[in-house]
């Protein structure tokens, strides 16, 4: 049965042509077609920047200590899922890869056949761990709104008097009159009143 092209582009980094050949045809094996190989790794954030693959292959045969670094050096900046292949490897390498951020570390294991599984164990991870940030992102934004809500109300309560009730629906009350985000109002009213309050000295 022919298994339908996926539109996903790919980019696979492998100075040796042998190696890339079997990652190219386990991928084209299971429908990529989109497939962009380089077998020098001089110059590779630029490849990368005209390429803009979805998904990036990297197999290293023989890497020494500099050579993953830059490996992982890169899979820091692109933001992309990666899938490395290495002949050989250390404790110490494997903890690098996962702080890096590749998605897939595989040791001794370039098979032709097992070049699909991997890649989509590789994008499967990236999204999930890209997931979890954006929540922890969306945490902390809220908090920061919190912080300055709360903030807010307090100049409220203090300037005019109010309850804390009253001031929250009065920041919210603007908030949907300006058609803008309650933290926005907030952020505001603490420029605000900073540039009304007297200086230091004076007070």
């Amino acid at each position: 049965m022919q298994t339908a092209p996926n539109p996903l582009s790919i980019l696979v980094i492998d100075e040796n042509r042998l190696r890339a050949s079997v990652i190219e045809a386990g991928l084209r094996d299971a429908g990529y077609v989109n497939l962009t190989v380089v077998h020098d790794v001089v110059g590779i954030a630029r490849r990368i920047a005209e390429v803009e693959p979805d998904v990036i292959v990297i197999d290293l045969e023989n890497p020494n200590r500099d050579m993953l670094e830059n490996m992982f050096q890169l899979s820091r900046a692109v933001k992309r899922p990666i899938a490395m292949f290495v002949d050989h490897s250390d404790s110490a390498s494997i903890e690098a890869a996962v702080e890096a951020g590749v998605s897939a570390y595989v040791v001794d294991g370039l098979k032709k056949e097992r070049v699909r599984p991997l890649l989509d164990m590789a994008v499967c991870r990236f999204n999930a761990f890209s997931r979890m940030i954006r929540e922890l992102e969306e945490a902390r934004s809220e908090l920061e709104n919190r912080k300055l809500v709360d903030r807010a109300k307090g100049i409220l309560m203090t300037t005019r008097g109010l309850s804390e009730p009253e001031a929250y629906a009065l920041l919210r009350k603007t908030a949907m009159n300006q058609n803008r985000k309650i933290g926005e109002i907030a952020e505001g009213l603490i420029t605000a009143a900073g540039l009304l309050s007297p200086p230091e000295g004076e007070r």
